[in-house]
């Protein structure tokens, strides 16, 4: 299953865009994005994330 991140959450900061291993996700206007064409579902990005931000699609 593939993540999306919550804008409203994400602070930006881009910890999560370091462990995806497919590079899946980019920041876009201060906030960060999952491209879900790309997304294995993995997973590791959740764990990543500060503010909790990443939820399952």
């Amino acid at each position: 299953m593939a993540y999306v991140i919550n804008k409203d959450e994400c602070v930006g900061c881009g910890a999560c865009a370091g462990t995806c291993p497919v590079e899946a996700i980019s920041e876009q206007d201060g906030v960060c994005v999952i491209d879900q064409d790309t997304c294995l579902g993995c997973g590791a990005c959740t764990e990543a994330c500060p503010t909790g931000a990443i939820v399952e699609a």
